[in-house]
């Protein structure tokens, strides 16, 4: 996947046809959620992780040096608000990483994350995208608002699928890891349970995966961020930024406003590129007409700018005898 160019014209023309229709641009979630009973609720098929195989991220004549970024986010809760600010802020997204010369040729792939124990769609994982049909990926999502109310979620399984049904060229043809964005507001699961990714995926695996083990996988391909945006249930909790720092150091962002996620998201990158330093980053927000300039400026002011292209995790970073999501000793090393 990932052909393609995105146009801003063909989104504007997609949310006047909504408009003149009378749909929202997540029209599957408000058919699904309000037409029929809870216990029948199924991903969209283009969506759905059962029989996943692998997302690619793949060079083309028309993209000769692609960047995959991945974004995917929680839909539990309050959480839910976060595709939908996601998807306004798209347009803004592509100025910064297009316009301003962060990424010459970004492939994006959105997902969401539920909760595995009690929900009926835990995980949603779309394709790598270069132009307007990643808008039509974050319109088939499920937005079911679940979760178990134990301050834990399965990100655990969207690291796996991550790791393991993902192929992206920027690292298997020029060593440079792509960007995985998890946006959420409660911890990860201790493991990752053989018997959850028998029934998300059809995968057989003969043991559960610690944690650590398998963000370990994943960062070999790509940057991880975690950011918890302002308005989520858990904002703030000491127990969910400290397990999460423990795994990612300084790359946790706390964000003061839900409205600036797509700004960070493109900063951030444009940071990791080393197209931009802060300051510059800054600027561009104030030329394109955004108002995130302060919360984003103090979401990234301890980010560091460099990125390198191997990542190694020390174990345990999560204790994973004790209560799942626990934090534990540990740390990141990244060269």
């Amino acid at each position: 996947m990932g052909s393609g160019t995105w146009s801003t014209d063909v989104y504007g023309a997609a949310a006047h046809y909504r408009d003149a229709a009378g749909t929202s641009a997540f029209d599957y979630s408000d058919r699904v959620t309000t037409s029929s009973p809870r216990h029948t609720w199924t991903a969209h098929a283009s969506l759905d992780p059962k029989g996943l195989t692998t997302r690619e991220s793949r060079d083309s004549d028309e993209h000769p040096a692609s960047l995959a970024l991945a974004v995917l986010f929680d839909v539990t809760g309050s959480m839910r608000a976060v595709p939908r600010a996601l998807q306004t802020k798209l347009p803004e997204l592509f100025g910064l990483l297009l316009r301003k010369g962060y990424v010459e040729h970004p492939q994006i792939l959105f997902g969401a994350v539920g909760d595995a124990t009690c929900d009926r769609v835990p995980l949603q994982i779309g394709q790598f995208e270069s132009d307007n049909r990643m808008d039509d990926d974050l319109g088939n999502f499920l937005l079911e608002g679940g979760g178990g109310g134990q301050m834990t979620e399965s990100y655990e399984l969207a690291l796996y699928a991550m790791a393991r049904h993902t192929s992206i060229d920027c690292h298997e043809k020029r060593g440079r890891r792509g960007y995985l964005f998890l946006i959420g507001d409660e911890m990860p699961y201790g493991k990752v349970k053989a018997r959850e990714v028998r029934a998300v995926f059809g995968d057989d695996l003969a043991e559960d995966i610690p944690l650590p083990s398998i963000l370990a996988e994943v960062q070999r391909k790509f940057d991880v961020y975690f950011i918890v945006p302002a308005g989520a249930t858990h904002v703030g909790n000491a127990a969910v930024l400290g397990t999460w720092r423990k795994l990612l150091g300084q790359n946790v962002i706390e964000l003061d406003d839900l409205g600036a996620v797509c700004e960070t998201l493109a900063l951030t990158v444009g940071l990791g590129e080393e197209a931009i330093d802060l300051a510059a980053g800054l600027d561009d927000l104030a030329d394109i007409g955004s108002d995130a300039g302060g919360t984003v400026g103090k979401a990234l002011a301890t980010l560091g700018r460099g990125r390198g292209t191997v990542a190694h995790s020390t174990a345990p970073l999560i204790d994973t005898v004790g209560t799942p999501g626990t934090p534990g000793p540990g740390g990141t090393t990244r060269l």
